[in-house]
């Protein structure tokens, strides 16, 4: 053993077998410890072969020695045990797990076949099979008891197949021979055999006569019951037309009792109960989900009556039926139904119809309004359709109320087609596809499929689309129309038979019924319809035949059938729904708090509210602008819309005078044109725009504020243009304009010094303003000059240079004449020309009289600056009229002070025809367009976008709703 360490707890060591144990103990321990060591030392196995390998045991050293235990055979046989039980256990659970699986398969499948209940009727039932089984029993015993047991003769054998034959050939025809002689015998009485026959064949044809005679009876007997099944039928049949004629009757007793009570009913309270019915409130609902979602959205499941079926099939006139009144536009052949009607059937005292939209209610016991009503429906479907298309998902949501009407909620769809014509848009086909498996794929939605009974069913579409949408059947009821001409047209009424029992379409449904909705006259009331309908029924030979059972007829059994299945999915699913739109309210109200903290939830109508208060608010600021404000800013903008006609037009002509009086003629003349033509119209113009820029500035001034909403400006900027291009100034307003004008340009008297200074100092600014554009015009025309060229490294271009050059000959000409008047003789224009060449420029006349306007104007602003200079202290000369003897004219000021004074008195006049009249007109302006922004759905929409908007509108949709489904599920848990 090799030399151990010793641990905190001691030594540990694995020894196997006692002798390896005692070997350990001695190495372990000393002679004190041996006792100790003893009751630790254990020894734990040890295992003996008698194959030792000895190889090398010399070299190994001392110490315990582990050997590996084998896998022998009982190991395999273990392992051979186990996997055979492991099989079994797989295919004891595999066959227990296949039952359930076939078990839960054929529940399935027995849950999917339609329901046969409707078969008891047609069949006999098991105490009639027993009966007939029983007499059936007893007739083979009479027929066994009356043909004695005979062999036939060996002889007979013995001639053989051929000669069988023709004895039984022979025997029959003797036979018959006998009955018929039997027959005559008894009636005259003799016996019915002759001497001649032998006792045995006597007694053969005996037994063969009483098995004729008891097949006769039985043919009797079953033709007697026949004829009693017959009678019978026909008195159910009349029985049930008699109890139908009772309950209609009544019906009618009921309707006119609970009109006179609702009649009577004129407290507020009743008129609310009356008003608010549990059809109504579902209705508001459903109303609601429209306005919420357009394209109709999955996640609406409450139950609705859905009326599909192929074009010209009677979808209308069933509806039309249902709710007693011809209310909807008819076409023969052509597609009437564009869009979806919704149609809302309530009870009520009178026979009324009514948009969802409109306050207008249409007496449906007029046949003027009904064909009112008619083309109020036809425009509503015609104005829904837009951008060249043929059908519309835009739903058209009426009421129809009166007394005993069947309380359900329908949907009209525009009929499915097969082929596109050329005056439909090429999608139409597909449109009424998708919108009719839109409303069909609501899971509770109740699916009135309307199959015509005229045509083939080969032709027919809307089945292959319903059964599309619903496989098993479960929500789908099948109506045939048209019933009366399928009588005459089929020849075989089993194939109506088929149809009514599920057994001929490739669908599945919970009811079938047959309904005739006319005779083909669209002038029919609907009580001649009815009376049709019953009579044709009652007259039938489908329905005496036994092929329709009576449930199965009429539009009043199909009306009752089909609100008792809407009312039981309406108590089934809308719960659901409304725990639906809880979740709904709750994920919107958590991202609301997410993402606009601290902001209220307002819809698109109420932000347009708030967008109008504010518009509104700034209108109401400009009276906040001074009146000194006003002036100002009109004569600024004044002076830059006119400075350069008064200069062009009024200033420079009169400024070529060579005396005052010509200068002061020409000035006046040129005034009182400007004056009578288009100053005023110029005034008013003015005038506008500044109101307009006054109001911008506010508006842009409000988005500066720290409560400015970004929200609202493309409404407020949108409305101002709006109102802006709408807005005109009175027409009046420029002829007072023209009279103030013409007067205050009539006044040339500078009265005091203080005038005097500021007309002076009016020319200067004037002066310098127009002399500094057109310095940097003639600067654009040359080029840069020697300066410009060495700072800014810029170089003048041929034509500028060429401009130089004449700008340059022209100056040294105006040198030359100080007061030369604004035109170039002809002798002038080719010294320039000629002065040009010589140093080395061709120009031709037309290009030195360009150059020549802006250098004169420059030479000419530069004079009547100067002038002006000198004029400052001329006010004493011009008062006392010594401007001649001193040398200074000064008539430039006395023209500008008349201008100045003139702008001066307009701006006043303007100011308060903005004030006074112009505000208030904007004002009322801009109500007008905000008032058709707010009509204008649409408009609002394009306006006020965003998630914010679109978050706070399905927000407040959902609530609606919501709330409106916990009012509903209350009343109708209180109908209960």
């Amino acid at each position: 053993m090799y030399k151990l360490v010793k641990g905190r707890f001691g030594y540990a060591v694995r020894v196997v077998g006692g002798t390896q144990a005692r070997w350990a103990r001695q190495k372990l321990s000393s002679r004190g410890e041996q006792e100790a060591v003893g009751r630790v030392v254990v020894p734990i196995a040890r295992h003996f072969t008698s194959l030792h390998n000895t190889r090398g045991a010399l070299l190994r050293l001392p110490g315990p020695r582990y050997s590996v235990p084998k896998r022998g055979i009982g190991m395999l046989v273990a392992r051979v045990l186990r996997g055979a039980l492991k099989i079994r256990y797989l295919l004891l659970g595999g066959s227990i797990a296949g039952g359930s699986a076939l078990a839960k398969t054929y529940e399935q499948w027995k849950e999917a076949l339609p329901d046969t209940k409707f078969l008891e009727d047609l069949l006999p039932s098991q105490e009639d099979l027993d009966s007939v089984r029983a007499s059936l029993i007893s007739y083979r015993d009479k027929i066994k008891d009356s043909i004695p047991e005979f062999s036939l003769d060996p002889k007979l054998w013995e001639a053989g197949e051929e000669g069988y034959s023709q004895i039984a050939g022979w025997f029959k025809e003797r036979l018959d021979d006998a009955i018929q002689a039997a027959e005559e015998d008894k009636k005259s009485g003799s016996s019915i055999f002759s001497d001649d026959f032998s006792p045995d064949l006597k007694q053969h044809a005996l037994s063969f006569t009483s098995m004729g005679s008891s097949s006769e009876k039985e043919r009797e007997k079953a033709d007697n019951i026949r004829e009693k099944y017959e009678s019978l039928q026909e008195e159910l049949m009349q029985v049930q037309l008699k109890y139908q004629r009772e309950i209609e009757r009544l019906e009618k007793d009921n309707k006119e009792l609970r009109k006179s009570l609702m009649l009577r009913a004129g407290d507020k309270v009743a008129r609310k109960k009356v008003k608010k019915s549990l059809i109504d409130m579902y209705s508001e609902v459903l109303d609601e989900l429209c306005d919420y979602d357009s394209s109709y959205d999955t996640q609406d499941h409450l139950p609705r009556v859905v009326v599909v079926g192929d074009q010209s099939s009677g979808k209308t006139s069933v509806l039309e039926m249902v709710a007693q009144a011809r209310i909807f536009p008819r076409g023969a052949g052509e597609m009437m139904t564009r869009a979806p009607v919704m149609v809302t059937l309530s009870e009520g005292p009178y026979h009324i119809a009514s948009f969802k939209d409109s306050t207008r209610e249409f007496d449906l016991t007029k046949e003027s309004e009904l064909a009112e009503l008619r083309k109020e429906v036809e425009l509503r479907m015609r104005n829904s359709v837009r951008n060249g298309r043929t059908v519309s998902q835009e739903v058209i949501s009426m009421t129809v109320r009166g007394p005993g009407l069947q309380r359900m909620v329908l949907v009209d769809l525009p009929g499915i087609i097969s082929t596109v014509t050329t005056d439909m848009a090429a999608d139409t086909r597909e449109a009424i596809r998708s919108i009719s498996q839109q409303y069909m794929s609501n899971p509770n939605a109740i699916i009135l499929c309307i199959q015509d009974g005229s045509v083939d069913a080969e032709r027919s579409n809307v089945t292959d689309l319903v059964s599309q949408m619903d496989p098993q059947g479960k929500r789908t009821i099948f109506v045939l129309t048209k019933v009366d001409l399928a009588e005459e047209n089929l020849a075989n009424p089993d194939r109506i038979r088929k149809i009514l029992a599920g057994k001929l379409f490739p669908m599945r449904a919970l009811g079938y019924f047959a309904v005739v909705t006319g005779r083909g006259n669209q002038e029919d009331s609907i009580q001649a319809i009815k009376d049709y309908e019953e009579s044709f029924f009652s007259s039938s030979k489908i329905f005496k035949g036994g092929v329709i059972n009576s449930h199965q007829c009429t539009t009043r059994n199909l009306s009752f059938a089909v609100s008792e299945r809407f009312w039981k999915m309406v108590r089934d699913t809308v719960e659901q729904q409304a725990d639906a739109f809880k979740a709904t309210r709750f994920n919107l109200e958590t991202e609301w708090k997410n993402n606009f903290p601290r902001t209220r939830e307002l819809d698109r109508d109420e932000l347009f509210e708030k967008a109008r208060g504010d518009i509104l608010d700034e209108v109401v600021n400009l009276s906040q602008v001074s009146p000194k404000q006003w002036e100002d800013v009109l004569s600024k903008k004044m002076w830059e819309k006119m400075a350069t006609y008064i200069f062009e037009n009024i200033y420079l002509p009169a400024a070529q005078a060579t005396s005052s009086g010509t200068f002061n003629t020409t000035a006046d003349i040129r005034l009182k044109q400007w004056a009578d033509q288009m100053l005023p119209r110029r005034c008013v113009e003015v005038g506008w725009e500044t109101l307009q820029d006054e109001f911008r500035k506010f508006i842009e001034r409000a988005k500066n504020s720290k409560d400015h909403d970004t929200i609202f400006d493309n409404l407020k900027a949108c409305v101002v243009d709006e109102a802006m291009r709408r807005h005109a100034w009175e027409d009046k307003a420029a002829d007072v304009l023209r009279v103030i004008q013409l007067n205050a340009l009539e006044d040339r008297s500078v009265s005091d010094k203080q005038q005097w200074d500021a007309a002076c100092h009016f020319l200067e600014e004037s002066v310098k303003e127009k002399l500094t554009a057109t310095e940097t015009t003639l600067r654009e025309m040359v080029g840069p000059g020697t300066r410009e060229q060495w700072l800014y490294w810029t170089y003048p271009t041929e034509d500028q240079k060429r401009r130089a050059t004449v700008r340059a000959e022209l100056e040294k000409l105006l040198a030359t004449d100080y007061n030369h008047k604004n035109t170039l003789t002809y002798d002038e224009v080719t010294a320039v020309r000629k002065n040009t060449q010589n140093s080395g420029v061709e120009v031709d006349n037309e290009f030195i009289r360009e150059m020549w306007h802006p250098v004169y104007r420059r030479h000419f602003l530069r004079r009547a600056l100067a002038k002006a200079y000198d004029c400052r202290k001329a006010f004493y000369a011009y008062h006392q009229g010594l401007e001649g003897e001193l040398g200074v004219e000064c008539n430039d000021v006395v023209l500008f002070w008349r201008i100045q004074q003139m702008f001066k008195i307009t701006a006043n006049a303007l100011r308060q025809q903005v004030m006074n009249r112009e505000a208030r007109r904007l004002e009322k302006e801009i109500k007008e367009v905000l008032e058709e922004f707010g009509c204008d759905q649409e408009k609002k929409e394009q306006l006020l976008t965003g998630r914010r908007v679109l978050l706070a509108e399905e927000l407040k949709r959902v609530r609606q709703i919501q709330e409106k489904l916990e009012e509903f599920i209350h009343a109708l848990n209180a109908e209960k």
